[in-house]
């Protein structure tokens, strides 16, 4: 795999991950980020945006002692997009990545996204859906069925393969060229695709894994904010273009 640019034209990389009740999955998510940081030679910076957890996720933080790793506890305005949206706001990076902490999205990865971005891409994706891309093979019929009629409903907003993954990176510009953005739910990426002035988004195949611990957050609450989320898209993209 090409590298990273590196040197005086190397760009410096701000990695954002929203938790709650994550803290089993911190230790190995960040020893690999470390590993990824130290052989690629990244300017790297971690957001953890913790929704207030009290499950000892500050106490674990404070003891790694690295000076690349930053704490953000929230206790306003909670949620999975909400908590995204204020790390990519507080990062100091050229290039920001979101990511899960369930270590379901292979930070191994991160090189090859950048890589995309520096051959000119403004959007890159990890996907499950693209040739080369694999879910566990526990996920079952209907789990994998959840995520396709999810997939399906996307449809008419992107045309890439996997508008569900919560694993995506983009440059700073292209955060910033965002218009009102108005996330809810947890499909961030989705929300920036349809609202930043986009020209060219990569997919890239990941293997998506099962947590190892905690339980998942994706609930019916959740799954009906996306159904909120959704229509609120439409309106933007289909409606908005009337209003103007």
């Amino acid at each position: 795999m090409q590298e990273f640019q590196q040197g005086r034209s190397r760009r410096s990389v701000s990695v954002i991950v929203p938790t709650y009740k994550e803290v089993e999955n911190l230790p190995l998510l960040t020893e690999r980020l470390e590993e990824v940081r130290q052989k690629h030679h990244l300017s790297l910076q971690l957001l953890i945006m913790d929704d207030d957890s009290q499950d000892g996720t500050q106490e674990l933080v404070s003891s790694m002692d690295r000076d690349w790793i930053t704490l953000v506890v929230r206790k306003e305005e909670r949620g999975l997009s909400r908590a995204v949206l204020e790390g990519l706001k507080l990062a100091r990076g050229d290039v920001l990545v979101v990511m899960d902490a369930d270590l379901s999205h292979p930070p191994e990865k991160i090189p090859e996204m950048l890589v995309a971005i520096e051959k000119g891409a403004d959007f890159v994706m990890g996907s499950r859906y693209t040739p080369g891309g694999l879910t566990e093979a526990s996920w079952g019929f209907f789990r994998w069925l959840n995520s396709r009629i999810a997939t399906l409903l996307a449809r008419p907003l992107t045309s890439v393969k996997d508008p569900m993954s919560g694993f995506f990176a983009l440059p700073r510009k292209t955060f910033e060229s965002a218009y009102e953005l108005n996330p809810i739910g947890y499909k961030i990426g989705l929300e920036l695709m349809v609202k930043c002035n986009l020209h060219r988004i990569e997919e890239i195949p990941i293997h998506f894994k099962d947590r190892q611990f905690g339980q998942s957050k994706l609930t019916l609450t959740e799954q009906k904010k996306y159904i909120q989320h959704l229509c609120r898209l439409f309106i933007y993209k289909y409606w908005r273009p009337f209003w103007e």
